[in-house]
């Protein structure tokens, strides 16, 4: 039996204080010994250190550093410290899909369709500069407290159109992969809009659209077997959430929504008025306190009238009364 791992006390300019999980990959809650901030600081593992892991592992860096939207994970920094490839990222609260999916702690419908659109939303930007993420899972899927939903995971993501698309390989986790992917055919915008659905599915129902106990079982089904949309209609989801996701998951390419333009459109338009200027995090106090000009302030309005009434009825009150003394003197 190998020993234990050892973690590492610094990288970089990075010091290290929390083991938070991995694997090949291991990730670490570090401070920036500079600028004072926290952040996730992933590494490879000592049993992954050969030529080609570490190259890609890089790759992987630079392409997510490439990117930046509001739900995306975002990617501060990398290089290679002591020959220890390393990358540095946002360090995120809450928990991923995965566990909110199981927890029970995906929220009501609505939450369940602001969660999915700001999926798409992060899709339609990669897809924007020609990525393929060819990896979409709960897991891949970080949620805060207030809903806030962030991309994570580049690491068998691709630009279209380079040497490693339509190599016969199949990459990819079997549960959201589609026809083309389990073919080893060539990838695109349309084989992350399958797994989009897969994952929509699943957020909308809490179970998965495929099911079986070997790899042969789930292919057998992503290749032939229609996916039972009873489980969407159970959960109570709008007629045309379970639509879109029906033509997320079709089998033929082509019969799928063409990008994530059309998805976006779609939800935001099952959410109603106010999707489109989406803000899950909680308003700062200094939004909610912001003055507001005096003529638009109702209140004040009728003070200021109020104020001009009682001025004009005192002075009536004055001339009634001086009139009255007048009289009595007279």
């Amino acid at each position: 039996m190998s020993a234990p791992q050892k973690h590492p006390s610094r990288i970089g300019k990075y010091e290290v204080e929390q083991f938070l999980g991995g694997g090949m990959s291991r990730v670490y809650r570090a401070k920036d010994s500079i600028l004072g901030r926290h952040v996730a600081l992933k590494i490879l593992a000592n049993g992954a250190m050969d030529i080609a892991a570490k190259a890609h592992f890089l790759q992987e860096a630079r392409l997510a550093s490439s990117i930046a939207h509001e739900n995306i994970i975002a990617v501060y920094d990398f290089g290679e410290d002591q020959g220890r490839p390393f990358m540095v990222m946002e360090l995120l609260e809450g928990e991923s899909l995965r566990d909110a999916i199981l927890g029970k702690r995906t929220g009501d419908g609505a939450r369940k369709l602001r969660i999915a659109l700001q999926v798409a939303r992060a899709l339609g930007y990669i897809h924007s500069k020609k990525i393929v993420h060819r990896d979409i899972k709960p897991e891949n899927i970080h949620v805060d407290a207030v809903g806030r939903a962030k991309l994570m995971d580049f690491g068998i993501a691709q630009v279209e159109g380079t040497s490693s698309s339509g190599d016969g390989s199949t990459r990819g986790t079997p549960f959201y992969m589609s026809p083309e992917q389990v073919l080893g055919k060539e990838v695109g915008a349309r084989t992350d809009v399958y797994s989009f659905g897969v994952l929509a599915y699943e957020l909308f129902s809490g179970v998965k659209p495929v099911r079986g106990t070997t790899v042969e079982q789930l292919f057998e089904q992503i290749l032939h077997v229609l996916p039972d949309l009873e489980p969407l209609h159970e959960a109570d989801i709008p007629a045309a959430a379970i639509d879109l996701v029906a033509k997320c998951l079709a089998k033929d390419p082509d019969q799928r929504p063409p990008g994530f333009a059309i998805i976006c459109g779609a939800l935001e338009e099952i959410l109603g008025p106010g999707a489109i200027r989406l803000k899950p995090l909680p308003q700062t106090a200094a939004s909610v306190t912001a003055p507001v000009p005096p003529t638009k302030t109702p209140g004040r309005w009728l003070t200021q009238w109020g104020i001009a009434l009682l001025s004009a009825l005192a002075a009536i009150a004055f001339i009634v009364m001086a009139y009255f003394i007048f009289a009595l003197r007279h």
